[in-house]
């Protein structure tokens, strides 16, 4: 016997991931939904569903009496809160105790305590756990804060007791920073999670974040190989991997035991993860506890073979574990990388607008947690995560390697995203090794992310794919059907001009014919344009195309493109994970091109253009004001996330546009300046 019925307080891949394992047990589902997620993958995946209210959290994932009600219409007999929204929620869990319905996931006793960061360091402290040097409890108000601080020394981190997923913290190294950061967190805080409690601890630097899997039946409690998860932006985890390159073997088994005692120490029953700081002599801290199901529990899964989500299930049925501390092995490596809409170019701020075309990576070692389909809109009010890309190999390089590829194949229109960032992390030499930590991002890219800083090399090679893209289009033979491509009358000779990153190449292309059916062969010749003698030669393969993809072959080496858009002999390409424009002209049309008007840019420079989709959370200034360079103008909120935008120089308003509750889009004109 086992449940018959599991609602799902939750949305977005979470949910779908939860529906997957109940379907996989032969349990029926339940969804919950907000007005604008009524079309939602997770809706349609489930046996059932219900709307909860309108798009605000608060009014709807939030919103206990409707997911109580929910659950009483439905006849559901337990609730899997996935992560976030109630998921650490020990009222809700009362709630569910009250009508007997079971909660898949701790009791409320042991979820106040050790989802509770405040009370989670007193139990750690007292179980002999490392812990962050700080004030182990609730501060009342910016005066206590600022004390705190300063005994601790800066830098300390102020965040939210209830917090999660990088909202509600902050890192200060000052007392200005202590009091814009404390009144920041709080309102993320309350936004997110109905519980503006704020801590302060001391913030260490260059730390790793490694976290412990756990797993409890309330007597049982065991330990999984630990994932790094020290690749992170605005304190939230973007790329993750299990286990670590860093750890030795004694520590390892060190913090598993550490939290294991933690998690006997209140009796403990369901998954839950143990956070970790880690220096870099190895020595750890403990940072928190998440009494749920983290984000990144697929690439612990991945190396140990395990479902954590059907034992939660099976937990919370009142099972006992069958699984030994012995069994619990390390099989191969596992990569984990959030693909969110967001912009890397403009400090990740989130992307809104509908997925107009999706196609997602598949293959051995390939697997895909998420919500999104072609369609699907990305709206200001939920986290903009489209999924969560994991590849598992049997060593380290190789699951990385097989994350580039699957980022070359994952083809996302609609939306910036952070598939450009993600691909370039994954050639850096620092990361290659394992030779990192929470700072990472700060340190490899202090200007922001630029983009791909393509190769002398790597330019030529797209030029080489534009010039074959054009000389297919020149004979109409742009298709998904490599026959009708081969089919066409070629003309065997021609010369193309093509410009790409600013870099001028002029390419002979000549047809070959090699009698191979499942490919089309090049002659490509790189020519001086003074001299006009030839530079270089290569064969180039050209084994697959459709109008999204593009693979060749050169010197036997496989390179793979995504085709954008396409204007008059323009091409846009994103190779390496970066987009680039690649123009195609014939030798005539390059000799006019010099008589074409440049185009004129905007000048913004007396203007503040929203950076993001958002609402105006307050405005700081009137008409009239005179304002310094970094001083706050107003907070635009996005994704539950507080931005504070600052005048750029010093100046003097002249007007205001907004006002506080205003939607706001990308680049919408918010204040203009003298």
């Amino acid at each position: 016997m086992m449940f018959e019925k599991i609602l799902i307080a939750n949305r977005g891949e979470i949910a779908c991931r939860v529906i997957n394992t109940c379907k996989k047990m032969g349990i029926k589902t339940v969804a919950i939904y907000s007005d604008v997620d009524k079309l939602a993958k997770h809706v349609k995946e489930a046996d059932e569903s219900v709307c909860v209210g309108t798009a605000p959290t608060s009014e709807s994932y939030l919103n206990i009496p409707a997911v109580i009600e929910a659950i009483k219409q439905t006849g559901a007999q337990a609730v899997h809160p996935g992560y976030g929204f109630l998921s650490e929620n020990s009222k809700f869990v009362k709630e569910l105790e009250n009508i007997g319905v079971t909660f898949i996931g701790p009791g409320s006793y042991a979820m106040h305590a050790l989802g509770d960061k405040i009370e989670s360091k007193k139990i750690a402290k007292a179980a002999g756990v490392s812990v962050v040097p700080g004030f182990i409890g609730e501060v009342e108000g910016i005066d206590q804060v600022l004390k705190i601080a300063n005994e601790i020394g800066y830098p300390v981190m102020v965040k939210a007791s209830a917090g999660g997923g990088g909202k509600g913290m902050r890192v200060c190294r000052n007392d200005e920073e202590v009091k814009i950061g404390y009144r920041l967190s709080r309102q993320e805080a309350k936004s997110s999670f109905g519980d503006d409690r704020m801590l302060i601890e001391k913030y260490i630097e260059a730390g790793r974040h490694i976290e412990i899997q756990v797993l409890s039946d309330g007597e049982n409690p065991l330990y999984f190989p630990e994932r790094e998860c020290s690749i992170q932006r605005r304190n939230q985890k973007v790329i993750e991997e299990a286990p670590s390159p860093f750890l030795t073997e004694e520590v390892r088994e060190k913090m598993g035991k550490e939290a294991a005692s933690l998690c006997k120490a209140v009796g403990y029953k369901s998954a839950g993860t143990v956070e970790f700081l880690v220096d870099h002599e190895q020595n750890h801290y403990f940072l928190e506890m998440n009494t749920r199901l983290q984000v990144e529990h697929p690439i612990t899964e991945e190396i140990t073979k395990q479902d954590l989500v059907e034992h939660m299930i099976r937990i919370a049925y009142g099972e006992k574990l069958k699984l030994k501390q012995e069994d619990i092995k390390i099989h191969g490596w596992a990569m984990e990388t959030r693909v969110y809409a967001e912009d890397p170019y403009r400090n990740f701020l989130p992307s809104i607008g509908r997925i107009k075309k999706y196609i997602r990576p598949s293959g051995q070692g390939v697997r895909i947690d998420g919500g999104i389909f072609e369609g699907a809109e990305i709206s200001t009010y939920y986290d903009p995560l489209i999924s969560k890309l994991i590849t598992w190999a049997q060593d380290r390089k190789t699951a990385i390697t097989k994350m580039k590829r699957a980022l070359d194949e994952y083809y996302i229109k609609g939306v910036n995203h952070n598939v450009p960032f993600l691909r370039d992390v994954m050639e850096n030499q620092d990361f290659l090794e394992g030779n990192f930590d929470t700072k990472f991002i700060p340190n490899e890219y202090p200007e922001g992310f630029q983009g791909y800083k393509f190769t002398s090399k790597q330019v030529e090679t797209v030029s080489i794919c534009a010039a074959i893209l054009r000389q297919i289009e020149q004979h109409k033979a742009l298709t998904n059907n490599l026959n009708r491509v081969r089919n066409e009358a070629v003309v065997p000779d021609e010369i193309f001009v093509v410009q790409v990153d600013k870099v001028r190449h002029v390419i002979r292309l000549t047809a070959k014919e090699d009698g191979n059916e499942d490919q089309s062969t090049y002659v490509i010749q790189f020519v001086d344009e003074e001299k006009q003698s030839i530079i270089k030669e290569v064969e180039v393969q050209l084994s697959d195309i459709s109008n999204e993809f593009i693979k060749l072959t050169i010197n036997k080496a496989v390179h793979r493109f995504q085709l954008h858009s396409y204007g008059t002999h323009t091409y846009t390409l994103q190779y390496h994970g970066t987009k680039i424009n690649a123009i195609v002209r014939s030798p005539e049309e390059d000799l006019l091109f010099k008589y074409m008007p440049e185009k004129k840019t905007i000048d913004s420079s007396n203007a503040l253009l929203s950076p993001m989709p958002g609402t105006i959370n307050s405005v700081a200034i009137k008409v009239g004001d005179k304002v310094v360079l970094g001083q706050e103008l107003c907070i635009v909120e996005a994704m539950k996330m507080q931005n504070v935008l600052r005048a750029p120089r010093d100046c003097e308003i002249k007007s205001v546009n907004i006002k506080p509750g205003q939607v706001v889009a990308v680049d919408e004109l918010l204040i203009d300046f003298k």
